[in-house]
This record gives C-alpha cells, sequence and structure tokens, in this order.
C-alpha cells in the first residue's frame, strides 16, 4: 500500500514509486505526450503521459489519482517530474470553472469571482491571499497565548447593541428582539474579570449601508483584552506585540503564498509613532490644502496622507492618531483625565487606512452611570453589563482588528472582498 504524499514533498522522492492525488490543473499535448499539471494544496506537479498510453484527457478541475515513478527535471514544478504514470479517476469535472485557473493572472472581474467563489478561490493567487489570512490568525493567536492570555467564544446574538442600535441586525429569538453581535466588546470585558486576560477570533456584524472597498456587513475580529493597565499605552504595546507576531507568523508559514503574490510585508519599528488628534489635524492644515482642525474624526485622505508622512518621517508603515473626542467614541471609554474632551483611545493607521481601534475603557460603575447619563442614555437595557463593574473591575482596555483589512493591506489588494472568502456587504448574501 502506497500512501499519498503532497507535490511538495516530491523532490524527496526522486526514483521512487509514489502517489499523488489532486486536481488537474492544465493539459499540454505534444506530439508524442502530453504534459498534466496536477495542483493539490501544496502546489503544483508535472506528469508526463506517453502519447501510447490510453487518453485521460478529462478536463480542468477533474479530481485524480497518479501513480508513478519520480525524477528530476530543473524544468518541471518543483524540479521533478512524474513519469510511467497511472490515473484513476475520483471525480469528473462537468462544468467548465468560469475562467482559466491556470493562468498565472487572474482573467476574471470581481463580481465574477464572488458570484463563483468556490470555485474561483482555487486560483492559486486568490488561495494564497487566505493563506497568509489564516497564518495571520494563526500569529494572533500564538502571540496572546504566549502572554498568559486565554481564548474565549462569546454569544453573537446579543439581546442590546453594543455600540448603536442603528447598526444592527436585528433578528426574532422566539418572539424576542434580539441582534447580531456588532462586537464582544461586552462579553470580553465581563470576562476580564474572570481571566484578566483574554482575545477572541470570530464574526461580527455591522448594518451599515456603505458600499465601498473597505466595509463589509460582516467581518472577522481579532479582540483583545486585558486589566490593570495604566492607560491606552499599555495596550497600544501590546498591539504592536501582537501585529510583531503576526507578521512573523505569516513570514515563516505562508512564505510560499508571500512569493506567488509577490507581496512586501511591512517593518515594524520598535516603537510606533504616535501623533494626538489634534497634531496629526495641525500638520495636515500646514502641510495640505485643507483645514481639518476641530473636525471629531479624520477623513479617508487624511488617513493616507498621515500614513504618507509616517512613513517618510519615520520609515513605519504603521502610526497610532490618539486622543479623538469623547463625543466620537462608545460610552465605555476612558476619558484623558488631563483633557477630559478627549479620549484615551487610538486609531492604528496601517498603509492608508485605518485598521485598529483600542484604547483604555471606563471601570468604575459610578462612572458608567454618569457616562451614560451625559449622553441622556437609559442604563436599564445595559443592566446585566453594568453588574460586572458593580462587582469590582480592574483598569483595563483593548482593541480590536479587522482581519480582512489588515490582509488587505498587507497584500496591497485594493478592495476587501478580496480577501473575505464569501464576502456580505450591502448588496451580496450569495453564495
Amino acid at each position: 500500500m502506497i500512501s499519498r504524499i503532497l507535490n511538495a514533498e516530491l523532490p524527496e522522492h526522486i526514483g521512487r514509486e509514489i502517489k499523488i492525488a489532486g486536481w488537474i490543473h492544465r493539459q499540454r499535448e505534444m506530439k508524442s505526450l502530453t504534459f498534466t499539471i496536477i495542483r493539490d494544496r501544496s502546489g503544483l506537479a508535472q506528469v508526463v503521459v506517453p502519447a501510447s498510453t490510453a487518453n485521460i484527457s478529462y478536463g480542468e478541475e477533474t479530481v485524480v489519482e497518479v501513480r508513478g515513478r519520480v525524477i528530476a527535471n530543473a524544468q518541471a514544478p518543483g524540479g521533478v517530474e512524474i513519469v510511467e504514470p497511472v490515473f484513476t479517476l475520483l471525480s469528473k469535472a462537468t462544468t467548465a470553472p468560469p475562467f482559466d485557473l491556470y493562468r498565472p493572472v487572474v482573467g476574471a472581474t470581481l463580481p465574477t469571482i464572488l458570484d463563483n467563489a468556490s470555485v474561483a478561490l482555487r486560483h492559486p493567487k486568490l488561495r494564497a491571499r487566505f493563506e497568509v489570512s489564516a497564518a495571520s490568525v494563526a500569529g494572533f493567536r500564538s502571540t496572546l497565548d504566549s502572554m498568559g492570555f486565554v481564548e474565549t467564544h462569546t454569544p453573537k446574538i446579543v439581546g442590546t447593541a453594543t455600540e448603536s442600535g442603528a447598526n444592527v441586525f436585528g433578528i426574532d429569538y422566539f418572539g424576542q428582539r434580539a441582534y447580531l453581535a456588532q462586537s464582544p466588546q461586552f462579553y470580553k470585558q465581563a470576562l476580564v474579570g474572570v481571566f484578566e486576560r483574554v482575545y477572541e477570533v470570530g464574526p461580527v456584524f455591522r448594518a451599515e449601508p456603505h458600499d465601498t472597498t473597505r466595509h463589509l456587513a460582516q467581518y472577522t475580529s481579532l479582540d483583545a483584552e486585558f486589566g490593570f493597565i495604566e492607560d491606552h499605552h499599555d495596550v497600544m504595546d501590546l498591539l504592536r506585540e501582537v501585529l510583531a507576531g503576526m507578521l512573523s507568523e505569516v513570514s515563516q508559514r505562508a512564505s510560499q503564498a508571500l512569493n506567488l503574490l509577490e507581496a512586501r510585508l511591512p517593518l515594524i519599528p520598535k516603537e510606533i509613532p504616535e501623533l494626538h488628534l489634534t497634531e496629526a489635524q495641525e500638520l495636515i492644515a500646514q502641510n495640505t490644502d485643507e483645514d481639518p482642525r476641530g473636525e471629531p474624526d479624520l477623513a479617508p485622505a487624511h488617513e493616507r496622507w498621515l500614513s504618507e508622512w509616517a512613513l517618510r518621517e519615520h520609515d513605519s508603515d504603521f502610526l497610532f492618531v490618539t486622543g479623538y473626542p469623547m463625543v466620537k467614541r462608545p460610552f465605555y471609554t476612558h476619558a484623558d483625565p488631563a483633557r477630559p474632551a478627549y479620549s484615551n483611545s487610538f486609531d492604528l493607521l496601517f498603509r492608508g487606512v485605518e485598521l485598529v481601534t483600542g484604547g483604555q475603557r471606563l471601570h468604575k460603575h459610578d462612572d458608567y452611570l454618569a457616562a451614560l447619563a451625559e449622553q441622556g442614555q437609559d442604563p436599564e437595557p445595559l443592566r446585566d453589563y453594568l453588574r460586572t463593574f458593580a462587582h469590582g473591575m480592574p483598569p483595563h482596555g483593548g482593541f480590536a482588528i479587522g482581519l480582512e483589512r489588515w490582509t488587505a493591506r498587507l497584500l496591497d489588494v485594493a478592495n476587501i472582498r478580496e480577501t473575505t472568502l464569501f464576502p456580505r456587504d450591502l448588496n451580496r448574501l450569495t453564495p
């Protein structure tokens, strides 16, 4: 009995009889032989089929098993090829793919790719993006695991909107009004009182009517929250370590994908440059034709300008912008004690786009009641959440990274849908 090996392992088996299995990626018929390229999860393998052999032209994407002998050939993928093959049909493709998967460049529009995602993602370059995404998640987990964090899994059906009732998907929960969770924010804060350090990788839902290249109705959020901090700078320091761990894991685990995509990983400085929002706005006003001073947030064009500034002045693809006005942040955000109108919060800009939002949270029960009263909010719908703080909570904070946006910026992809397996946006509910 010969066990199946992966195509990437073929160079270790020169001269031996082997068995591989995968999809027929491409067939090139010559006068005296046919080159059949087999694709599996590890890469491509070339099979040499003599003209005298029975016709095995099953068509692209047909699934086959191949037994044969491995020989060296510098011109073949991986420097080896399989000769004297015996094919076994496992599953015949009865419909052609929506575009040629064997071509080096993806020859299809984004709607065609998204409409046919289950097949289109088989293209090596499209698939490679999600190998980078998976490695990023592995790096996020391993870095936080090494720092004593506990992975948690919180509900995605909730009874109260986390940030704004206008931006949630309402559902009927056995006759009760419920919502799809905008984030695990309330739960991860509560769990700081249990474990001190927690993180979660899971879907979040935003019913925001944005039809842009950077927004989705559902995306994957990488959340972390931890206690006994001094202020938001402790959170920023942790985030820097997490990003470094993610980049390290991507470099090691997804090196083949990075090479295929010709991607340039950023260098993360030991200390990411930081600007207070007022400083950032002053810079923009002094160096451009626009004056955003006094605005509560940064426009996308300003995020791009600041990222270019950070790269030029600090050789950094990353930039922290801190001190957003309290009126722009959720009610659970901690104010800057020295400047109460501003918050102990931050955004992290990465290659021109806001990637992460985080900061210090309120941790005293009375402070929550005061914050809600100031905003004119009724505390009753939040009673379960507020009860956590009535039982004593340490100073704490955290952040959330959008996985699809991270991957898009990491790989210099223009549209976030290109780094989302099956996007859900304003117009798309299938496949």
